[in-house]
Formats: structure tokens, C-alpha cells, sequence
């Protein structure tokens, strides 16, 4: 850390000096990403049954892989860049039934989609970077994935 960026952090944390406006506004922009209410989906390991298609790993997931749990439910997000845009599939178990609505969401937009029967969704041509999935279950809090980095 360079000397003059300490000095500004030991002057901000005195109450000598504002904080910059940049900084309150992307605190402002990150408070806005929150799930008021929601459940917090833990990462789980994944595994995938030998002779399935994987990574270098015998019994590894694909890479782009990753599975969430909480509250009874299992989100598996599936995410790949293609052409430039971020495409994400994945599946909800069990199937979080009728009226439920799934949420893929980046910093800048939100795409919502009705899962099949059996919990699948599938979201194409969102910006490559930060994602995060949200299952919205009439009558239940709502569960979300922490933020994923997808990148090319």
C-alpha cells in the first residue's frame, strides 16, 4: 500500500475528511443488490458419476458449474460466455412448483424466467461478469446463489 493511500484511509477513519463520492456511491449500488428477506444459498461440492463428461479431474464437475443449497433447495447455475454474452442454465430441486419465478441477476440488469416442471431455467445474452441467481416460491423467503464471476 502506497503511503499517500493510508494516509487518506487514517484521515477518513478520524472523520477528518468525506468520504469520496465514489465510494458512497457504490456502497449505494451494493446495498441495492441485497435480497431483503432472502436466504442465503451455501456452495456445495459437485460431483459427477464416472464416464460422465467433466473436467481434467476424474469426477470433477464442468468447469462452469456450481451448486447452492439452502432452505430445503439445491440450485445448480451453469455458466458460460459465448459471443460475448453470458448464458446461464441451470436447475432448482426439487422443482419449486407453480407461481415460483427464477431470477438471474448482474449488477446492471435482472432477467426473471419461469421454471420448467422439473426446475429448469435458462437465461442468454446477459453482460459477461458478476451473476447471481434468486428462486422467488410463493409463501417461502426468497433463496439466493452469492455473487458468481463468469468470465470468458
Amino acid at each position: 500500500m502506497r503511503e499517500e493511500y493510508l494516509l487518506a484511509a487514517l484521515r477518513m477513519g478520524a472523520g477528518a475528511d468525506p468520504v469520496p463520492e465514489g465510494v458512497s456511491a457504490s456502497a449505494r449500488a451494493v446495498f441495492g443488490l441485497r435480497v431483503p428477506g432472502g436466504v442465503p444459498a451455501g456452495p456445495v461440492d459437485v460431483s459427477v458419476p464416472p464416464g460422465a463428461r467433466s473436467s481434467s479431474e476424474a469426477g470433477a464437475a464442468p468447469a462452469g458449474l456450481r451448486r447452492f443449497s439452502a432452505d430445503g433447495l439445491v440450485i445448480d447455475v451453469e455458466t458460460t460466455v459465448a459471443d460475448g454474452h453470458l448464458e446461464v442454465a441451470g436447475q432448482v430441486s426439487p422443482a419449486p412448483g407453480q407461481d415460483a419465478r427464477i431470477e438471474v441477476r448482474t449488477p446492471h440488469i435482472a432477467k426473471v424466467r419461469v421454471p420448467s416442471g422439473s426446475g429448469h431455467f435458462a437465461v442468454a445474452g446477459l453482460p459477461p461478469g458478476w451473476v447471481s441467481v434468486v428462486c422467488h416460491r410463493p409463501g417461502h423467503p426468497p433463496v439466493f446463489t452469492r455473487w458468481i464471476h463468469a468470465r470468458p
